[in-house]
């Protein structure tokens, strides 16, 4: 049974009596009390700690368990109180406290199952939403060999405006790697945007350039329709790179650069750049010179060698005296260009430079064709 299944399990049945051995620390704490009363002389009664019982049990068990060990308590005070001489014996207040400590309990334990099972709920919803997002791609997807790791800013989070993926079709491979400006649900609704109009476009369209032009397009409208709701989504934009596997030039990749940051090519003979520049961002192009689809460059791209393409959360990390973290020397460092290995070793090396605090979302994407067998 996999986490998600479990988590759907208790979910599913809130008045479970808990998991694994959480009974055994209520169960110790009031064999405990009871030992310690009835070996003790009657200046230390502490027999009324037994309300500590059903409180830590609502803490740790289910409803069911929490009754339980309320009911036990009680019936375990009337035997222990029993067994002193009636001087010495705690009596009627004792035996209402401890009667009330669980009926709090219960109503306490149930509170809190009901809350976790609207957590769950939530995180349901998170986990569509990044699946719709950052959908899963097979391993070899469309002659790629690939790896790729999201880290969101906020550790509560489960997805942000970082987005990627790869489409295969009759005129090669696609591949868009992004980052929506902004944070919050209005950047998670603008990537979903984007990558259904690449989906598309890029299964469909022969030139990359229009398939670029498409997505200037649809930032557009869909900046506008959000405006038109009411929204102060007016500025927003978004930076990504666009690649292309083309079919029967295996040397070669091409590429639209949205104001991105200009992608790593890790190969056996080292760690080089691709050249700057590019077009404005997505959403930005109607302030540059000129009409027509943005420029697409073709650069060479040996077979051995990995992309390696990273959102601005990885460039931006900083150490505590305020030092970026150096891409360029961590991945120059690598011992091979399997693109798993160069995004834990890159995913690594930023979570040790920033201490595990990140400035922003945090995308870390490697793809190559897949070697040819020999």
């Amino acid at each position: 049974m996999t986490d998600h299944q479990a988590l759907r399990r208790r979910r599913d049945l809130p008045w479970a009596w808990g998991r694994g051995f959480a009974w055994l620390a209520p169960l110790l704490l009031l064999a405990g009390i009871t030992a310690v009363d009835l070996n003790t002389t009657e200046r230390f009664r502490i027999v009324s700690w037994i309300v500590l019982v059903p409180g830590i049990a609502a803490a740790l068990c289910g409803v069911w368990a929490t009754a339980a060990f309320s009911v036990l308590s009680l019936l375990d005070y009337v035997a222990v109180d029993s067994a002193w001489p009636k001087e010495y014996q705690a009596g009627l207040p004792d035996f209402v406290l401890v009667a009330l400590a669980g009926v709090l309990a219960v109503l306490a334990c149930t509170v809190r199952l009901n809350g976790e099972r609207r957590i769950l709920h939530m995180r349901d919803i998170a986990e569509t939403t990044r699946r719709t997002v950052l959908r899963p791609l097979p391993q070899g997807w469309a002659g790629l060999d690939h790896a790729a790791v999201y880290l969101a800013a906020d550790t509560e989070a489960r997805v942000g405006g970082d987005f990627y993926d790869i489409q295969p079709g009759p005129h090669g491979t696609r591949v868009l790697v992004g980052d929506v400006q902004g944070k919050g649900l209005g950047a998670v609704e603008t990537a979903a945007a984007l990558l259904g109009t690449f989906r598309e476009a890029g299964y469909h369209e022969a030139d990359l350039a229009t398939v670029a032009d498409r997505l200037e397009t649809r930032m557009l409208r869909h900046r506008g329709h959000t405006v038109a709701l009411g929204r102060d989504d007016g500025d927003r934009f978004a930076t990504a790179l666009l690649l292309g596997f083309p079919p029967g030039r295996p040397d070669v990749v091409e590429l639209v650069n949205f104001g991105h940051e200009p992608p790593l090519a890790v190969g056996p003979a080292g760690v080089r750049a691709f050249p700057p520049g590019g077009v404005l961002p997505l959403g930005m192009g109607e302030l540059s010179e000129g009409s027509g689809p943005p420029p697409t460059r073709t650069i060479p791209l040996a077979p051995e060698e990995t992309l390696l393409i990273t959102t601005d959360g990885v460039t931006e990390a900083r150490n505590g005296d305020g030092e970026f973290y150096d891409l360029t020397a961590e991945v120059r460092g690598s011992p091979g260009t399997d693109p798993a290995r160069l995004v834990a070793r890159v995913r690594d090396g930023v979570l040790r430079h920033s201490r595990g605090h990140l400035s922003d979302d945090t995308t870390i994407f490697a793809v190559r064709r897949t070697p040819s067998p020999r």
